[in-house]
């Protein structure tokens, strides 16, 4: 027995090891899947520069994401059938219908997209983005909207939505000079505040219909179903006009927002919630500032007040993301 001692224990910090290796691996990864939100938006702005019109630039986004939707869950004769019980799902009312109306959330973060990168750059639109999430998210949290446990509004969490706000403020420091600038800025941070409950309509659409695929793409449904009839009217009454941009990936808007959703699907199995939330902020941090000085095209000059905001903002997330029974333990050990 005391001849395997040496062994056991050496296959324990091997296995530790190999967990911490994978752990690291799996982090990385998730920044990588992060960065693909700034790459969205990327790709959603120079849409609507293109076409000249947001809501014409979100439409198109929201469609093709639609089409790709449509074509995986109409493959499987499962989710096939799980799609076309919605509507008699809506109509026994056994879940609110607000929740089917998530769409509308996604919505107003893609519309975002298309009318504010341009003038606002990929840093300063996702620093606002994600500040709105970050304040959403505590109020969700506090409301027990995305979640069966409330989180309580603790001092931390109030700090970390209050240095979201402080970091929108300082990305927008340098257009204080120009209102329109600074109302584009509102945009996206509202678009933040609307989306942080999006997670929990899907998930209850999700639970209801038995398979998230399906959540996704009724998501999809609702908000292109919402701009194409906003796109309409604007149509109909002389102030829009339809055109497509002739370059193809600008067309790459909803698949790439697809995609970083499946990808946080797969990798939040392997580091769990708060190490995700983390990870994915850092990558939508660090792949914007990195889109904004090497895409010339939606490129802005990089203020050091943009990198201190994308700095505050990451705090502000890590601070908003830890647990309140976490910051308990952690007062009570200084």
């Amino acid at each position: 027995m005391t001849s395997n001692t040496p062994v056991t224990a050496t296959t324990s910090v091997n296995a530790v090891r190999v967990g911490a290796t994978t752990t690291a691996l799996l982090v990385f990864a998730t920044i990588l899947a992060g960065t693909l939100s700034p790459m969205q938006s990327t790709v959603n702005g120079a849409l609507g520069t293109a076409v000249n019109d947001g809501n014409l630039a979100a439409v198109i986004s929201f469609a093709v994401g639609l089409i790709v939707m449509i074509i995986i869950i109409f493959a499987r004769p499962t989710t096939r059938r799980q799609a076309l019980a919605i509507p008699g799902l809506i109509r026994s009312r056994e879940l609110g219908w607000w929740n089917y109306l998530a769409g509308l959330c996604g919505a107003m973060v893609v519309l975002s997209e298309g009318v504010s990168v341009g003038g606002l750059g990929v840093a300063v639109f996702q620093i606002a983005l994600i500040s709105g999430l970050i304040v959403s998210g505590v109020i969700c949290d506090r409301l027990g909207v995305s979640g069966s446990i409330k989180q309580p509004l603790t001092t931390w969490r109030l700090l970390g939505a209050a240095l979201a706000i402080v970091a929108t403020v300082l990305t927008i420091v340098p257009s204080f000079h120009a209102p329109g600038v600074i109302a584009l800025a509102v945009l996206p941070f509202a678009a933040g505040l609307l989306a942080g409950w999006q997670p929990a309509g899907n998930s209850a659409v999700a639970k209801q219909t038995g398979s998230m695929l399906v959540a996704i793409g009724f998501n999809f449904l609702v908000g292109f179903t919402a701009l194409f009839i906003a796109l309409m009217i604007r149509v109909i009454v002389g102030h829009a006009t339809i055109t497509l941009p002739p370059t193809w990936w600008m067309y790459l808007g909803g698949p790439l927002g697809l995609l970083s959703i499946a990808l946080m699907a797969l990798l939040v199995r392997g580091i769990g919630l708060l190490l995700l939330g983390l990870a994915s902020v850092s990558g939508q941090l660090i792949g914007s500032l990195g889109l904004d000085v090497l895409v010339p095209s939606v490129g802005h000059p990089l203020h050091i007040v943009t990198i201190i905001g994308t700095v505050v903002a990451l705090v502000a997330a890590g601070i908003a993301m830890i647990p309140a029974k976490t910051m308990t333990r952690l007062q009570e050990h200084r």
